[in-house]
């Protein structure tokens, strides 16, 4: 089970990138941490989700 934003899901094995395209996220427009860490942008499609992995996916919002 891997835990994003307070949800359990279980898509251990799963690639970060491939959970954000499946989940809809703008990668343009987030932040990811993984666990404690900011993970960045360019390891996204290497990061593969672990079994008790916690993230925080925050999106930035624009206005004024």
């Amino acid at each position: 089970m891997v835990k994003i934003n307070g949800t359990s899901l279980e898509i251990a094995g799963t690639s970060l990138a491939d959970y954000l395209d499946t989940a809809g996220y703008d990668c343009a427009r987030i932040a990811v941490e993984r666990n404690g860490a900011i993970v960045p942008k360019s390891q996204y499609e290497v990061t593969i989700l672990a079994d008790g992995d916690t993230l925080e996916v925050v999106s930035f919002v624009g206005g004024g």
